[in-house]
């Protein structure tokens, strides 16, 4: 089925297809970047949203943000944080040097450090980093976000292990169910997980 939604969707261009092609070569655990059909589907989100601020909390190569990035328009911004500085030497060269309009900002270090200070208003957030930290994420987010602001959070299937007791005892599953009931019961927001890749949340503050 996968195969079969990648050839009726709209292929990555050049840059993203050369980046996903070094991320399989280069890095360990590949799967961790936003896939070909993901990243169209956040390059389509951007050109709908129209955003002029964009977060990322966990940049990995660079893949979901240079997609995000080549469905921006000119002006807008987009800052990816990134805890692992080991990352940075592989994934700053494909955003500075990207094709777009918008090059992604890449702040190295611990993002409840790195975001309070620059005081933003954030349109669209992109959380994919530790599962662990996903509610506070969550939470630290909300405090930048506006009515119309969305908030995208990847995994939150998490291979299917949110519905399956045996994992109860694995601290990143039951990250993942934590941030999903927060969600579930915030009143502020509207929200649908889309069954695509691993999961994608969608949430949009009223």
């Amino acid at each position: 089925m996968q195969n079969y939604i990648e050839e009726h969707s709209t292929p990555p261009d050049e840059w993203l297809h050369e980046l996903w092609r070094a991320t399989h070569l280069h890095l360990l655990r590949p799967r961790m970047a936003s896939g070909p059909v993901q990243g169209q589907l956040l390059r389509m989100l951007m050109q709908m949203i129209r955003p002029q601020t964009v977060v990322e909390i966990g940049t990995y190569s660079g893949y979901s943000a240079l997609a995000m990035a080549s469905g921006m328009e000119k002006n807008s911004r987009l800052i990816t944080f990134e805890v692992n500085d080991e990352q940075e030497v592989f994934t700053r060269p494909w955003l500075e040097n990207a094709p777009y309009a918008v090059r992604p900002e890449m702040c190295i270090g611990d993002v409840f450090q790195l975001l309070p200070p620059m005081n933003l208003s954030i349109d669209v957030a992109f959380i994919d980093a530790d599962k662990r930290q996903y509610s506070d994420y969550y939470h630290l987010i909300r405090r930048f976000t506006h009515s119309g602001s969305y908030i995208l959070a990847d995994n939150t299937l998490w291979d299917g292990h949110v519905i399956e007791t045996s994992y109860d005892c694995d601290p990143q599953t039951r990250g993942i169910k934590a941030f999903n009931d927060l969600v579930a019961e915030d009143p502020d927001v509207e929200q649908v997980i889309l069954s695509e890749r691993d999961g994608l949340s969608v949430i949009r503050v009223k």
